[in-house]
């Protein structure tokens, strides 16, 4: 699609969220934005031996309510990185893809990031790049409450089920999951679920959630 679209930033954002990189060539992220609670924006989704589960970046608190997404810091109150690169070592060992690709995000999970943008942003080029999807890629410089001409998705990608929008230019597809003898297909993970179990074939996985062939 020649419309250029606009993402919010994202934790290890879901396979719907890359899926749009496939289909608009140019891309933009929103830098300008007050940070939303309960969203992508500090969360994803893994699937764990017990079901969906979320993991959560804390952020630090600010005097104010609106904090800016660009300046919006990390918490290392508590030992995140380990908890959450534990759940994501337990859950996915036994993934065929998991040896292989374990150097590429086990850094994050080591070294500590001041900003939380710039953390995302570090996690979503890694993943491009296992892809090997190299879109136009640009960061907002003001925010827009209707921009224009953008395609607006910073809302509606969202963990809730009841707050996402419609998407007509994505179709899940299933493939092998782990637990998937206990819970059948888990659509829409973190992007890393799809890359762990299916490695080289996760680009033609999206190829077919958007309907490309």
């Amino acid at each position: 699609m020649n419309i250029p679209i606009l993402l919010s930033t994202a934790y290890l954002p879901p396979v719907q969220y890359f899926s749009k990189f496939l289909l608009h060539s140019e891309v933009w992220m929103e830098s300008q934005e007050h940070f939303i609670k309960q969203t992508y924006r500090n969360r994803c989704l893994i699937l764990a031996a017990n079901g969906p589960e979320s993991l959560i970046v804390p952020v630090e608190k600010g005097r104010s309510l609106k904090q800016n997404m660009a300046e919006l810091r990390i918490s290392y109150d508590t030992n995140w990185q380990h908890t959450h690169w534990q759940a994501i070592v337990s859950a996915y060992n036994s993934t065929p893809f998991f040896e292989i690709l374990e150097a590429d995000f086990r850094p994050f999970f080591e070294q500590k990031f001041e900003f939380l943008f710039d953390f995302n942003q570090q996690l979503i080029q890694t993943i491009l790049d296992i892809l090997e999807i190299s879109p136009k890629l640009f960061l907002t410089k003001e925010f827009e409450t209707v921009p224009e001409p953008f395609l607006n998705f910073r809302e509606a990608i969202h963990p809730k089920r009841q707050k996402a929008l419609p998407d007509s230019d994505f179709e899940p597809v299933a493939y092998t999951q782990v637990f998937d003898d206990k819970f059948g297909f888990t659509s829409n993970l973190s992007m890393i679920d799809l890359l762990f179990n299916c490695g080289s074939a996760s680009y033609e996985m999206l190829l077919k959630s958007v309907g490309k062939k």
